[in-house]
């Protein structure tokens, strides 16, 4: 491997963290590249379908990033009605991500050009669930996919179910082997007898902080050559404090083996087991994720 090519793999798979003190803004820069092949390389989807999934998995890493719970899980989905994406789903856990998208193939061939987000999606919604483990508790946010991107409808969540003004951005870069994002919000003060912030969008604060984000170009966020923090000084390098986390690493996560899913099908009852098993004896489980197939022997799926 070339000094080039371990100052790339250095830069990718990668999400980091940073606050604005001053500004009470906070946010997450993210990148990857091998993550991204990984998941992809499950399955043979058509370039926009494998954009959009990209830009899924890059908004869920910047969501995901968020959580305080290290055992958290952050799931993403888009379903549809009338739209050529039946399903997408990411999911984020501990720095793992996978997604998957279902779709309508003829639909997708018969477009004369690259579909729109209102193409794709139809009437669709937006659903964004977090699950805090060390709490038992799980918060669901459902806004409609509306706008022209999928960046927009991540910004219309958070203006509507979280109240909390914020600026998203994804990228994917023309060979759809590299992604990248950044999301950047602004906290409310919170304090008793103040007006907390999310109630004005245009809070002078947010407005500083929202300029210079909106200077990023598309191509800074996937380019393998820039290191995230590097991209963070030059955004906010005239600020006077940016406190920046440890980059945490994000690796490909498909949870699914054979021993939990036997435990899955042992929940079943016995009759509706030997419904499930073909004629040889076998339960065979398909992973949307990882497009693999699990045979479970239907003798050994005995809770």
């Amino acid at each position: 491997m070339t000094v080039e090519h371990e100052l790339n793999a250095a830069n990718l798979d990668q999400a980091l963290g940073f606050t604005i003190p001053s500004r009470n803004a906070r946010g997450r820069l993210v990148r990857i590249g091998p993550v991204l092949d990984d998941i992809l390389s499950a399955h043979d989807y058509p370039a926009p379908i494998a954009r959009i999934l990209s830009e899924a998995l890059v908004l869920a890493a910047l969501l995901g990033a968020m959580l305080k719970d290290a055992d958290g899980q952050l799931t993403l989905q888009a379903q549809t009605k009338d739209g050529i994406v039946d399903l997408l789903v990411c999911d984020y856990k501990g720095g793992e991500l996978r997604g998957y998208v279902r779709f309508d193939h003829e639909r997708l061939a018969a477009e004369p050009s690259i579909p729109h987000l209102c193409d794709l999606f139809g009437e669709g919604y937006l659903a964004i669930t977090f699950d805090q483990a060390a709490t038992g508790e799980r918060y669901q946010g459902i806004v409609p996919l509306e706008g022209d991107s999928l960046a927009e409808a991540a910004e219309s969540y958070f203006s509507q179910s979280e109240q909390i003004p914020s600026l998203v951005r994804l990228s994917v870069d023309d060979t759809g082997h590299l992604a990248g994002g950044v999301l950047i919000q602004h906290l409310p003060e919170g304090e008793e007898g103040r007006e907390r912030l999310h109630t004005r969008l245009d809070h002078p604060e947010w407005e500083h902080v929202r300029a210079l984000g909106q200077t990023i170009k598309a191509n800074e966020l996937y380019d393998a050559e820039l290191p995230l923090d590097t991209l963070l000084w030059r955004l906010f390098h005239e600020e006077e404090e940016v406190r920046v986390t440890a980059a945490q690493s994000l690796t490909k996560g498909c949870r699914c083996n054979s021993d939990y899913i036997q435990s899955v099908i042992g929940r079943f009852g016995a009759e509706e087991r030997a419904e499930m098993a073909d004629d040889d004896g076998f339960i065979n489980v398909d992973c949307e994720f990882c497009s693999r197939v699990f045979p479970i022997r239907f003798t050994d799926s005995e809770a």
